[in-house]
């Protein structure tokens, strides 16, 4: 994941399997961490995941969501880039019960 982080923060742009591996490993480690389907965190195009205990979601639009791209999620992921940080500078879209995902990052 600081792999991806380190070509983005020196100018360059990471290989789309290497982002796409390290967004779908940390989706994995948050769902590890937060089990559950209450929230739907996407980051598109490459994943989008069910996490976090409560109200269980099976179709349409879930009652919470948390969207942002790849490299602010790895940032929030890897502890570069703080969960309020972020939702306040409109890098992440978070809305619904539960979509605060500061309890849960930093994963590493």
């Amino acid at each position: 994941m600081t792999d991806v982080l380190d070509v983005w923060d020196s100018g360059g742009t990471p290989d789309r399997l290497e982002v796409k591996a390290a967004v779908k490993a940390s989706l994995a480690e948050l769902v590890a961490r937060a089990p559950g389907r209450s929230v739907e965190v996407r980051v598109p195009p490459y994943a989008a995941v069910q996490a976090i205990e409560g109200a269980t979601h099976r179709r349409g639009t879930p009652p919470a969501v948390v969207e942002c791209d790849a490299r602010t999620w790895l940032e929030l992921a890897a502890g570069w880039l703080a969960w309020g940080d972020a939702v306040a500078d409109g890098r992440v879209r978070a809305s619904g019960e539960r979509s605060d995902l500061s309890a849960y990052l930093p994963l590493t």
